[in-house]
């Protein structure tokens, strides 16, 4: 048995067609909701008192090798609720059709995200531009970390320290997940007791990794004074790299009065005797390596940079 095709079919549901057109390659097609009233996203009161509307731009899915766009015309409520802090709100589409504040339909939006996990970035970009789906590299992946589900597993090994809202004015705490490298949380402040109180609610905790400072360890011993507290991987090298200079820096005129009195001849053969070797000459004393300690001295006069840590759990 035939059936007409209503233009609403090509829509999501939900939608009524007012209109449909070209524009340069791609379709436009005009949708209103078809629903008379609004729900308050705040109290959950209804509403039929339409304050204003306002056009939204949505991509959908493709048709005919061309790219289509839902201009939908969105309507402003106004909530008659007196307790409700919210007086005017934009209506909600149903769901698993339109999320708020989207610029793609649900329905082409698990499209996107199936083609991120099956290709990644880059290749899923190219292969959805073949398929009419005006995405980005940035916009697959970001919607693919958007709906990964958070880990269930308790937390064991963490890192916590501090971390700038904006240098020099505003600092607040991070803590990691050191076993999966991800960012658990951040603290409004970097006060102990702030993370005394998240310490505490995080029993599971065996490990806690922290800066040489005593807030943290103070937080950490008052919490879980069962847990083994390490100091920070990037920290000991940082320490360790300002204590190797230094001590160059101390030495530097015997090391440079020892290099340059003892030079090996490239000329001598394998197994060198007296015969074989001869000192180099004053006029001849300024070699490569005594050239490289000047340098490694200049350099170490001047502030030192942190050197940078491969596998550091966090980027500082």
């Amino acid at each position: 048995m035939q059936q007409a095709l209503q233009r609403s079919s090509l829509v999501p549901r939900g939608f009524v067609v007012e209109s449909a057109y070209y524009e340069d390659d791609k379709a436009v097609v005009v949708v209103r909701a078809s629903g008379s009233v609004g729900l308050c996203p705040s109290c959950g009161t209804v509403s039929r008192r339409v304050h204003s509307r306002y056009r939204r731009r949505v991509t959908n899915l493709p048709l005919s090798g061309r790219i289509v766009e839902l201009l939908v015309i969105a309507r402003r409520f106004r909530c008659d609720a007196v307790l409700c802090g919210r007086q005017i709100f934009t209506e909600r589409f149903a769901e698993g059709v339109l999320a708020p504040s989207a610029r793609r339909t649900a329905r082409l939006d698990s499209i996107v995200h199936h083609l991120g996990l099956a290709l990644g970035g880059r290749p899923a970009a190219g292969f959805a531009k073949r398929l009419m789906l005006p995405v980005s590299k940035d916009t697959l992946l970001r919607v693919v970390r958007r709906r990964s589900r958070p880990s269930a597993d308790p937390l064991r090994v963490i890192g916590i320290d501090d971390w700038a809202w904006r240098r020099n004015h505003r600092y607040a705490s991070i803590i990691c997940n050191l076993e999966r490298r991800r960012i658990v949380t951040l603290l409004p402040d970097r006060e102990p007791a702030t993370a005394q109180a998240w310490l505490a609610a995080h029993p599971t905790i065996t490990i806690i990794a922290r800066d040489r400072g005593g807030g943290y360890g103070e937080a950490a011993a008052k919490a879980l004074p069962q847990a083994v507290q390490v100091a920070d991987r990037w920290l000991l090298m940082e320490n360790a790299s300002r204590a190797f200079l230094d001590a160059v820096r101390k030495s530097m005129r015997q090391i440079r009065s020892a290099i340059g009195a003892t030079t090996i001849d490239p000329n001598c053969s394998p197994r060198p005797n007296a015969s074989s070797t001869r000192a180099i000459s004053a006029a001849k004393r300024p070699t490569q390596l005594s050239w490289a300690c000047r340098k490694a001295e200049r350099r170490s006069s001047r502030s030192c940079a942190r050197p940078a840590i491969a596998g550091s759990w966090y980027d500082r």
